[in-house]
């Protein structure tokens, strides 16, 4: 990922979930709560802050 909000659907279609937004934490990391999916900040990639 290059952004520190991210949304996760599971997949979408009848197997997915609700659409949640996840930030990510100063580890550079969220897992959905939903799923377990998990989504890493690209190495290099420096999470901005919003406007």
């Amino acid at each position: 990922m290059e952004t520190e909000t991210v949304g996760c659907d599971g997949g979408g279609g009848a197997l997915g979930h609700p659409m949640v937004y996840l930030t990510l934490s100063d580890s550079g990391r969220a897992d959905c709560p939903y799923c377990g999916r998990r989504f890493v900040l690209k190495p290099g990639a420096k999470a901005g802050h919003g406007h």
